[in-house]
């Protein structure tokens, strides 16, 4: 049974704290130097089988023309408001130094050559789109190698170059491209430090001691060394995302110290009993523990889902940020009990600071507990919960209403992904892009690669060259280049629009379905449309399709878990609808934010933005699994106060206003934990961030707290009804579903409010308590 072997496994740590505790020191260690060892660099393949874009990659691979490879671009202007490129012997003598040396840098493989044009004729520079058209922009493109063969060391090679040759020659100097998006430290290390912080704030005043606010923090921090280092190691076997590492923080650090909190929390609560620290640590586990790794596994399930929409690297991303998650849980049922143990008895009370904080002022008599009940502060919960059930018609209407309305922004979502030109204007990939925008125009920023296979048609070349410069999304075309070995010739067109614009998508689109069979004509030729922005458009329009697929599979599954554990029909129904309620409405909010810029500079968004292609997948299977935790939590406890009480009113009062502390303290942890991501320079990274925060508050507030209680009150006792037939095939579930927690016939999640918990009171017993089956079961 899960609940003893959790019993034995947490009484088991908080008997042997220390060996526990060395034996994930020890852990940490050795991820981190396989991490150094075997680890590799994180890579972004943004592509999927099957897509044109993929198939216009290998034939630029056959070709060997290097465009497969990483690309930096070095944007420059002369200092001298007057001077130009055109007609200034000394910038263009600065420009003829910069681009010599930057081809010496390691691993370069070659430059385009505006110096060369521009001694060829203003004219044929300009037509090349290597100088501006008023002399003041010159762009030296720079090709290295595929991302395999380089390092961090190249990107801080370029950056080192610029930074010397700033301060010695005439010129403005600003770099971008994808060696930067590439090897650029991801964001997240400040964001860490100040959700930690935020999180340990928040935990000191639930729990008034400052030894129960650091063991959470403690534990996820080790959990998280663990994970990370593990991803990194998967890292060097598979190509990881870039921003696997980042959501695997946010994620881990919020699911960690929520684990930790609802574990802790029935520890106090054991303590203030009177168990011993080793028992209460081990029967904490035991009961809360359950629900953890229900939970956790759950969030593993919804993630692991991502596989259905057949995109490798949101599969393998999925897999880097489970991994993070399973890492949190074992930490959560092992290491939380060995800290527990070696905390002793000080965790069972609350310090001098803190109940002054808590009661307002020195001095103040402690507040009046109410004998009959066991708690104080969860009265008012009860008077809140009590109140929605005699309206429960008014509330789930108007929390519906207002859910809907959050999500209407919906409607207008549109994918793509933010270029340099969303990040801030101190960086100088966002100066770059100006200029280059600002000279060439802006589709300069997002050139596409028509890559075409002739197949012994000698005018085909000639043909797509002419049509696709009379394309009207098309700005210009650069000379196509042939491989004599293979014949595979490949052509770099620049559109009028910026790549994060609709427009580019449509000409991707209207190229390769009317642009380029018209060229081709019946004969074996083939041409394909590559290239950064038509990748992306390829890969958003693969998620947009496959979306709901993985909503329906994530949807199915959780309800298929959730049936055995409630042993009911209608309450996972309800889960999931309640579910995409909340997710909706985080998706309508994104949305606001970033497309139509409402409320965007409080997050440091400098201009709008589409939403990234993968983040609404990505955001709807962690969410749906966040959110299951907090509903596994909140209905295990109705549910014993059914088996116990009988009454679909009471168990609704019991249950929720006994654990809305400890899933509000877990909530505003978690949303702490992911603002503090939403005001990182990276657009994604904030969209993870607002997404994942915005979601948490609502379910935790409106769904749990106002939806929850109000549909289980006009569902009545149909709540719990299950076909007998049904009921004798269903496995048993593991989440205090029969009433006992299989230690001490307490309750089946934490066994009282967070209130008594905190406070260091006798919560209310039911050990020994009458438990009728109902007559509806």
């Amino acid at each position: 049974m899960l609940s003893n072997a959790l019993l034995r496994l947490g009484t088991g740590a908080a008997r042997r704290p220390w060996r526990v505790i060395a034996a994930w020191l020890v852990a940490a260690v050795l991820a981190v130097l396989a991490a150094v060892a075997f680890g590799g660099r994180n890579a972004d393949s943004m592509t999927a089988p099957g897509l044109d874009s993929q198939r216009a990659a290998r034939l630029i691979e056959r070709a060997g023309t290097g465009q497969e490879g990483m690309t930096a671009q070095v944007v420059v202007t002369p200092l001298d408001g007057a001077a130009t490129f055109l007609g200034h012997d000394g910038a263009r003598t600065a420009l003829t130094r910069l681009q010599a040396e930057v081809g010496r840098l390691p691993h370069v493989l070659g430059t385009s050559d505006p110096a060369g044009a521009l001694d060829a004729g203003g004219d044929t520079a300009v037509r090349g789109g290597l100088v501006s058209a008023d002399g003041r922009i010159a762009v030296v493109r720079v090709q290295y190698p595929d991302q395999s063969r380089l390092s961090a060391e190249d990107l801080d090679a370029l950056v080192g170059l610029g930074e010397r040759l700033r301060a010695e020659l005439p010129l403005r100097i600003e770099m971008g491209g994808s060696l930067f998006y590439a090897f650029s430290e991801p964001a997240g290390g400040a964001s860490e430090l100040i959700g930690l912080l935020a999180a340990a704030t928040i935990l000191f005043l639930a729990f008034g001691s400052l030894v129960a606010a650091a063991l959470p923090i403690g534990m996820a921090v080790f959990g998280l060394t663990v994970g990370v280092a593990t991803m990194t190691v998967l890292a060097g076997v598979t190509d990881v995302p870039t921003f696997a590492p980042v959501l695997g923080s946010m994620v881990g650090l919020g699911v960690g110290i929520d684990y930790a909190l609802f574990v802790l929390t029935g520890h106090r609560e054991y303590l203030a009993r009177g168990l011993g620290p080793r028992e209460a640590a081990g029967r904490a586990v035991a009961t809360a523990g359950r629900p953890v790794v229900f939970a956790g596994g759950t969030v593993v399930v919804s993630i692991l889902g991502l596989a259905v929409a057949d995109v490798p690297f949101m599969t393998v991303g999925g897999l880097a940020v489970s991994i993070v998650v399973l890492t949190m849980v074992a930490a959560s049922v092992t290491l939380l009990p060995a800290f527990l143990g070696a905390a002793g008895p000080r965790l069972a009370r609350a310090g001098r600071i803190a109940r002054a904080l808590r009661r307002g002022r020195p001095g103040r008599p402690p507040r009046r507990r109410d004998r009959a009940t066991g708690a104080t502060g969860a009265a008012g919960w009860r008077r809140w919960i009590g109140h929605v059930g005699r309206h429960p018609v008014l509330y789930a209407v108007g929390a519906a209403g207002l859910l809907l309305t959050a999500a209407l922004p919906v409607l207008g979502l549109r994918v793509g992904l933010p270029d340099d030109g969303s990040l801030p204007p101190s960086r100088t990939e966002r100066r770059a892009y100006d200029l280059v925008a600002q000279g060439f125009g802006p589709g300069t920023n997002g050139p596409l690669v028509v890559a075409a296979d002739p197949a012994g048609d000698p005018g085909v070349v000639e043909r797509i060259t002419v049509m696709l410069a009379a394309d009207p999304g098309i700005a210009s075309v650069a000379p196509a280049h042939i491989d004599r070995a293979t014949g595979i010739a490949t052509v770099v067109v620049f559109p009028t629009t910026g790549p994060q614009e609709k427009a580019t998508a449509d000409t991707v689109a209207r190229l390769r379905t009317d642009v380029l069979p018209a060229a081709i004509g019946p004969g074996q030729a083939r041409a394909h449309v590559g290239g950064a922005a038509a990748s992306l458009s390829d890969v958003g329009e693969r998620t947009s399709r496959r979306l709901p697929v993985v909503v329906i599979a994530v949807l199915a599954v959780s309800f298929l878990l959730l049936m055995p554990v409630f042993r009911s029909v209608l309450v996972p129904l309800k889960a999931v609808l309640l579910n995409l309620l909340s997710i909706g409405a985080a998706y309508g909010v994104m949305v606001a934010v970033f497309q139509w810029g409402w409320g965007g500079a409080l997050i440091g968004l400098e201009t709008t933005v589409p939403i990234v292609s993968f983040i609404p997948m990505f955001l709807f299977a962690i969410l749906f699994g966040l959110s299951m935790d907090y509903e596994v939590f909140l209905l295990s406890r109705v549910r014993e106060e059914y088996l116990r009480t009988g009454d679909n009113g009471t168990a609704i009062v019991e249950g929720v206003s006994r654990t809305a502390r400890t899933i509000t303290s877990a909530a505003l942890i978690m949303v702490a934990v992911f603002l503090s991501f939403a005001v990182a320079d990276d657009p994604s990274t904030k969209m993870f961030g607002l997404g994942l925060a915005t979601a948490i508050l609502i379910d935790a507030t409106v769904v749990r707290m106002v939806l929850v209680p109000a549909t289980m009150t006009l569902l009545g006792r149909a709540n719990w009804w299950l076909p007998s037939w049904l009921d004798r095939i269903l496995p048993r579930g593991p989440v205090g579903t029969d009433g006992t927690d299989g230690t001490d016939g307490t309750d089946g999640t934490d066994g009282t409010d967070g209130d008594d918990a905190a406070d260091g009171a006798d919560g209310e017993s039911t050990v020994g308590a009458p438990r009728p089956r109902p007559a509806d079961r």
